[in-house]
């Protein structure tokens, strides 16, 4: 079964996948450059000249491997604990968000009403431009007067999510469109 962006185990899935294709990749590359020495006799031939562009997709698999290896994405007992005390929010885990050239990662997202909160546990995630940038983000896309507050901190995040749950529990009106929409827009900044 394939694990949808905003699912947990999403960044070691495309991990494994990336890498798997580079390989596989770079396999055929070589192979079509083998068989056109085989067949000529020399390197100067058309199938060098297709297996130098065969490595132009071989090398972008390559750097989205690069670019998602040193990120690992929420632990299961997080996934877990974050599941049981926060069941009636929207919820995203293991995006790498993409921002002015660097990546992000937050390991959970949880969406209730006009709040939006995040929980990294990397040192290297800013913690206000990543909010500020997310806060444009869904401005743009006529979701204003957003909340967005990312934590380093877990046991703050996840009292932050046990509140929007509580609250959800008492008034639950109708947000779910809405947050969906928002889980949408977190998915499409993100690896």
């Amino acid at each position: 079964m394939k694990i949808e962006k905003g699912e947990p185990g999403y960044l070691r899935a495309q991990k494994s996948r990336y890498l798997t294709w580079a390989l596989v990749e770079f396999a055929i590359v070589a192979a079509v450059f083998i068989l056109g020495y085989v067949q000529t006799g020399k390197k100067e031939n058309l199938f060098t000249v297709a297996a130098i562009v065969g490595c132009l997709p071989a090398a972008k698999m390559l750097v989205e491997f690069i670019t998602m290896y040193p990120h690992r994405g929420i632990e299961e007992e997080k996934y877990e604990e974050i599941e049981e005390k926060a069941p009636l929010i929207t919820k995203a885990y293991d995006l790498l968000i993409t921002s002015t050239g660097k990546g992000m990662p937050v390991e959970a997202f949880v969406i209730y009403g006009h709040v939006l909160c995040g929980y990294t546990s990397s040192p290297k995630t800013d913690e206000a431009g990543l909010s500020k940038e997310i806060k444009k983000v869904l401005s743009d896309h006529r979701h204003d007067k957003m909340t967005v507050k990312i934590f380093h901190d877990y046991a703050m995040f996840l009292a932050r999510a046990e509140g929007l749950n509580n609250i959800a529990a008492v008034e639950r009106p109708e947000h779910d469109r809405k947050e969906q929409s928002i889980r949408k827009i977190l998915c499409s900044i993100s690896m």
